[in-house]
């Protein structure tokens, strides 16, 4: 089943899913039947009220992910090092607290995130050319949140190592071999890491609770991990060259199954070199998506249909789902699974035994039993504490191990699978991250 594309539609139809989802501003760009489609809608900043183009640069957060895993995959296709090479080998410097893991840590590793290296490590290292290089020697107190290899759990600590190892490997700094390796080549023209850059264009800013966020964007050592800004169709361009050999020689390589996610009912099933990996009503699906200060961007494959789209605040998660069902359906008859919420029958589990604190870098979760009922709050910790409001609802049980829980005034359904390890370890996944109970 295909469909037709409207061009004025588009444009038309966003404008009223950012009014439902209380969205400031958000573009769009899909590639379909080898076209692409692009529509905006908003403002990129509310005190401004300038509109959002479809040329506007918004931050795309961890999407930047796929961009480092293909920077260190064009490498090994180049024979600097393979996905099984320790990290320690090809990044002398790198050292984390557990010393077997340094040393047995590999690449794989770091783009699966399954290194089991405390993953929200946010350290401002400074605007210099060597912020990577100082990170890096910062992990060199990073503990364990799993162990190496055990499971999934998501690690932007990790990305920035990959990059300084891309760094390492190239000679350049690492926003200009993200230059030289992928965005001249592909003649992106709207792509651009460093805020001086992206002020010469349209550009768009964080909005919580419908204001400007205080701070426009992260540290710059956080840019391996997660400090691309683009306009969608570059990021569409970016996901269409991943379609057949070209930038990559064997892009299929970045979509081999690596590693279950415990937690399948937020990304998708998988993890592959970057990508994440899912179906959809038997259509092969490979994504990831962003999330930065009061920004946020997703991007999907749907066999051969590339979309992408970037917000700036309000209810982005639901928006995001709003679009891929009704873009993906109109153009494929295909939609992402619906957001798991609660049984329609409640289930009786004993949560006494989830009880307890579960804390990882960055974040600290507590969850209460009373009366049959496990509430959770969770708050930030460390450089994002200030910018990140605790949360607080109850976790309604679906089955004996998965969860559910919705914020106050938030549409979106949000997962917890707890778990053990091998060992015997308890954890709780939930927003792709593994913590393990501490108390």
């Amino acid at each position: 089943m295909a469909g037709t594309v409207d061009p004025g539609r588009w444009t038309g139809r966003l404008a009223e899913l950012i009014a439902e989802h209380e969205v400031p501003g958000a573009s769009l760009a899909f590639l379909y039947e080898g076209e692409v489609h692009t529509a905006a809608a908003g403002v990129v900043n509310a005190d401004t009220g300038a509109p959002v183009l479809t040329d506007s640069l918004f931050q795309i957060g961890s999407v930047t992910k796929v961009w480092t895993a293909t920077q260190l995959m064009m490498l090994a296709e180049q024979g600097a090092l393979t996905l099984d090479t320790p990290v320690h080998e090809v990044l002398p410097e790198f050292r984390v607290a557990d010393a077997e893991v340094t040393k047995a840590v590999t690449v794989r590793h770091l783009l699966t995130h399954t290194s089991g290296i405390d993953g929200d490590l946010f350290l401002d290292t400074g605007r210099g050319d060597d912020c990577l290089e100082k990170y890096v020697q910062a992990c060199a107190d990073l503990r364990q949140n799993h162990p190496l290899g055990a499971t999934q759990s998501y690690c932007n600590s990790g990305f920035t190592v990959a990059g300084r190892i891309v760094e390492w490997l190239t000679g350049k700094g690492w926003d200009a071999a993200l230059r030289e390796q992928i965005v001249e080549p592909l003649g992106l023209t709207h792509t651009w890491t460093l805020p001086e850059d992206v002020l010469r264009f349209s550009a768009a800013v964080g909005h919580m609770d419908g204001k400007v966020v205080p701070a426009w964007g992260l540290m710059r050592s956080a840019g391996p991990a997660g400090l691309i800004c683009a306009r969608p169709a570059d990021v569409v361009a970016f996901a269409r060259a991943h379609l057949a050999p070209g930038l990559l020689r064997d892009p299929e390589a970045m979509r081999v199954p690596q590693v279950d996610i415990p937690n399948p009912h937020t990304l998708g099933r998988q993890w592959g070199i970057g990508w994440i990996l899912d179906e959809w009503d038997g259509h092969r699906v490979f994504s990831h998506g962003g999330n930065t200060i009061g920004q946020a961007a997703m991007l999907w494959v749907v066999d051969d249909t590339v979309a992408c789209v970037t917000a700036n605040g309000g209810h982005t998660a639901a928006f995001q789902h709003a679009v891929a069902s009704e873009l993906f359906g109109e153009l494929l008859g295909v939609t992402p699974p619906p957001v798991l919420g609660p049984p329609q029958t409640p289930v009786e589990v004993d949560v006494e035994r989830y009880a307890g604190v579960y804390e990882r870098a960055g974040a600290r979760i507590t969850l209460a039993a009373a009366d049959g009922r496990l509430n959770l709050h969770m708050e930030a910790t460390g450089a994002l504490a200030g910018l990140q409001p605790p949360m607080d609802f109850e976790l309604i049980p679906v089955n004996e191990t998965t969860f559910v829980g919705r914020p106050e005034n938030e549409p979106q359904w949000i997962s917890a699978v707890f778990y053990e390890l091998a060992d015997g370890s308890p954890y709780v996944h939930m927003g792709a991250r593994a913590t393990p109970k501490v108390g």
